[in-house]
């Protein structure tokens, strides 16, 4: 993989070698650490023949400066000053690691006129350094020079020293914000992970490996999940040689009497579609089919990292959903968890299947404050919302709330969707309890309201992540095909409403 940078923070003060990042407001102006690092002026002489206005984000750089002796001296637009939030400082974050190149020594001067950024900020900066660096080569082997890999991405990690005002709130502020970035790449390693590296055993194998925080983890076994009757679930994996998993994780950072709160993902490690088959042009992209197992997984990992005083549960499916000659059938008719019959009318609807039995499974057994589950689920979504938003979905207004203020505080955005009788009868079934397809319109719809009939009256949002959880647009902070959509936003949503 990528080498990660190490973060250290530090006080002011000029470098002498290296690299060295400075913050320019909108119109160019300099803070005064910022100018003690450029004593020749070579930036300011630089920023008109670059068109450098200091807009946010924007860079400049001048290459051996006159008067110092370090290698480059680069200037990042922080852009108007009084809009500087956590948001515009992880994205700068991402500006100064899209600008590292080769660089293995660095000095960001955190600095700005009439702005001193506190502890906070100077960890937001550093988280999205750590975002924007990530990159999933695990499986190039060609990582010399001749192809084209800097020095640093072959094993030589830069080194960045954030110097700013309160280096201590920084560091005891940056550990927090770490664990949650460990959370996303985790997430984002999961989804990007080939199906044949990663199926339902293998993904049940790293979430075991959560037990080095302190989670509880659980692994039930297909035996164990016929016994509980999760026939929906089951009627999925049937076509797969490879089995499948429920994974159990518990976070207890709370007060004992307190009920958790609860997270349900999607897992299907690979969708082939089943017998109602996907079109052979872009299949391989449905490796990323779990990319709401791995949002949970890497909450999870971020709050026991964390260690968030919050009791929380991550319960996610594991299958594959493959063809052979026991693959489910068009037509078929399942039974449930929750002992609601359901008829298959298409294979490759098949994450609500998955998720029907885990919802069910999760509140039965933990009856949480309320359920958040997350899926890749329909294409309708994107259809509606493009990639740049997820289907919000909820039976409940204040827990919908909270989420879509999650969503704005981490822009990782959600746009709430409608549910109703008028969709909830479109999966009504005359030989079952209801069917899994409703009509050729409403389609992201009519997968919520088919969730919705396996969580009684709690308190439940489903977030329908298929334009958001892979193959989504690069941003100033992800680079990466597997986005970890989710972590961020969720450990928002518990971090603002649910710890304490």
């Amino acid at each position: 993989m990528t080498s990660r940078p190490s973060i250290s923070f530090a006080k002011f003060a000029a470098p002498k070698k290296g690299s060295v990042f400075v913050f320019a407001a909108d119109g160019g102006g300099l803070g005064e650490a910022a100018k003690a690092c450029d004593p020749a002026g070579a930036l300011t002489r630089a920023f008109p023949v670059a068109d450098f206005s200091g807009k946010l984000a924007s860079s400049a750089e001048v290459l051996a400066p006159e008067g110092t002796s370090v290698d480059r001296l680069v200037a990042i637009g922080a852009g108007k000053v009084s809009s500087l939030d956590d948001n515009a400082w992880l994205k700068l974050g991402g500006a100064v690691a899209a600008s590292l190149r080769k660089a293995t020594e660095v000095a960001v001067i955190l600095d700005l006129p009439e702005l001193q950024p506190d502890g906070r900020q100077a960890a937001s900066l550093a988280a999205g350094i750590l975002l924007r660096s990530y990159s999933f080569d695990k499986y190039k082997t060609r990582k010399d020079k001749e192809d084209g890999q800097s020095d640093r991405k072959a094993g030589k990690p830069a080194r960045v020293t954030i110097h700013c005002a309160d280096h201590a709130a920084a560091k005891k502020a940056f550990a927090g914000e770490e664990a949650v970035v460990d959370g996303v790449l985790l997430a984002r390693d999961l989804v990007n992970e080939p199906a044949n590296a990663l199926g339902p055993v293998e993904f049940a194998e790293r979430v075991k490996a959560l037990e080095t925080l302190g989670v509880e983890v659980e692994i039930l076994t297909e035996k164990e999940m016929k016994k509980l009757g999760m026939g929906s679930l089951l009627g999925v994996a049937q076509g797969s040689p490879r089995g499948a998993r429920l994974a159990v994780m518990r976070w207890n950072g709370g007060k004992a009497k307190d009920a958790p709160v609860a997270f349900i993902g999607k897992g299907v490690t690979f969708d082939t579609g089943g017998n109602s088959m996907k079109p052979a042009s872009g299949m391989e992209d449905m490796k990323g089919d779990m990319g709401g197992a791995a949002a949970v997984t890497g909450l999870i990992h971020a709050l026991a990292a964390r260690k968030a005083k919050a009791n929380a549960i991550g319960v996610i499916g594991l299958v594959e959903n493959a063809v052979d000659g026991h693959a489910q059938r068009p037509g078929d008719i399942v039974t449930s968890m929750s002992g609601q019959t359901i008829e298959v009318l298409n294979t490759d609807a098949e994450g609500r299947l998955v998720l029907a039995d885990v919802l069910w499974y999760a509140n039965d057994r933990f009856k949480p404050r309320f359920m958040v589950n997350l899926a890749t689920l329909t294409g309708a979504i994107m259809v509606a919302l493009g990639q740049h938003y997820a289907g919000l979905f909820s039976n409940n207004d204040e827990l919908a709330g909270r989420l879509f203020g999650a969503g704005q505080a981490s822009q990782e955005r959600l746009w709430r969707m409608p549910l109703g009788p008028e969709y909830d009868k479109l999966i009504d079934s005359k030989n079952a309890d209801m069917k899994n397809i409703g009509g050729r319109y409403g389609g992201a719809i009519i997968a919520a309201q088919f969730l919705q009939r396996f969580v009684k009256d709690t308190p439940w949002a489903h977030l329908d992540i298929a334009g958001t959880a892979m193959g989504a647009p690069s941003s100033e902070v992800n680079q990466s095909w597997g986005s970890g959509f989710g972590v961020r936003l969720l450990d928002r949503l518990v971090r603002d409403h649910y710890e304490g």
